[in-house]
């Protein structure tokens, strides 16, 4: 991959991205008007279990809808963008998705980028064993930030993988950042395969945030739970209950936990009093129709190549290329 002494087929790069302050961001948003706390802090080890039963309940569509139209279309993507890329996987995937495009597209190297160090070291050792022939380098980065590719792959061309309607998570202007940060990574010509969720029936959208078997509540109150036992805090979650509305004219889907009661709640030292019916808002999730997202893609440098749908236009993966 560079001239000089041979590369090793392993590296962890680390680049020390900055961790958050958990206990100043968790407040920060509580003591806004309309309190919030940060999606991200869902996925300690109980959020990512409880999403994992997610993806698999009979209304959310979206995983299994995104891995069907991915092993469907795995062929015509490497037929595009060729063989022999670095892959660059923003998340730390060794999921089925991740395979079929290692599978489909034979890229040289692999680098799976996120600031979470030991669960990225774990997955990427996953696909390590799986692929003797593929080099692995794991970058430790936030990657919503500018980022340094590792120095192996320099020379390689770039595909960037973005799987799981993870871009329905930032505001729209904010996806706009991220993939001009994208369009840096992956240079003049570089590729992205990005999965993005579409606008449909409410009635769908809210059969698969609001499961009958309580699941979703309870990975929503996890996130009380987590901020518990990290920034010590004393949230009852038994005090609050799950809902998710999709809002039409902003066009996502809006995720809360209810207060049941007038409570008082502390965090950090801090008082946060909560009024019954309050709202405490957990995360948005956009929903895009085609030529809105296509749209989004021009704005910020990319050139949509193909959209790869299913049969209901539930789900989109996007072909794009940088300009």
């Amino acid at each position: 991959m560079h001239n000089g002494e041979a590369t090793p087929r392993y590296q962890f790069f680390d680049l020390k991205p900055a961790l958050p302050d958990m206990a100043a961001e968790v407040l920060h948003g509580l003591t806004k008007p309309a309190k919030s706390i940060p999606p991200k802090y869902f996925y300690d080890a109980e959020g990512s279990r409880l999403f994992d039963v997610i993806t698999g309940l009979p209304d959310y569509y979206l995983t299994r809808t995104e891995t069907s139209i991915l092993r469907e279309n795995a062929g015509s993507i490497a037929d595009r963008v060729g063989q022999g890329a670095c892959l660059v996987e923003y998340g730390s995937g060794s999921s089925t998705k991740s395979r079929l495009v290692i599978e489909a597209c034979q890229p040289a190297a692999y680098v799976p980028v996120d600031i979470s160090r030991n669960h990225l070291e774990q997955s990427a050792k996953t696909i390590l064993g799986g692929y003797p022939e593929l080099a692995v380098y794991p970058t430790c980065a936030d990657y919503t930030a500018p980022f340094e590719l590792p120095p192996p792959v320099a020379a390689l061309p770039r595909l960037a993988f973005f799987p799981g309607s993870s871009i329905g998570n930032f505001e729209p202007s904010a996806a706009g950042d991220f993939l001009r940060g994208v369009t840096q990574v992956v240079g003049p010509a570089g590729w992205l395969v990005l999965g993005v969720d579409t606008k449909k029936d409410p009635e769908v959208l809210d059969r698969a945030y609001t499961d009958a078997g309580g699941v979703t509540e309870r990975f929503n109150k996890n996130l009380l739970r987590n901020v518990n036992s990290a920034v010590g805090a004393d949230f009852d979650p038994s005090g609050f209950r799950h809902l998710a509305v999709y809002n039409d004219q902003a066009g996502r889907i809006e995720m809360y936990l209810v207060s049941d009661r007038d409570q008082r709640v502390h965090v950090a030292g801090t008082e946060i009093r909560f009024a019954k019916g309050e709202r405490l808002h957990t995360e948005n999730s956009y929903k895009y129709g085609p030529d809105e997202f296509i749209g989004l893609a021009d704005e910020s440098g990319f050139d949509c190549i193909d959209i790869l749908s299913d049969d209901r236009a539930y789900f989109m993966v996007l072909l794009l290329r940088a300009r």
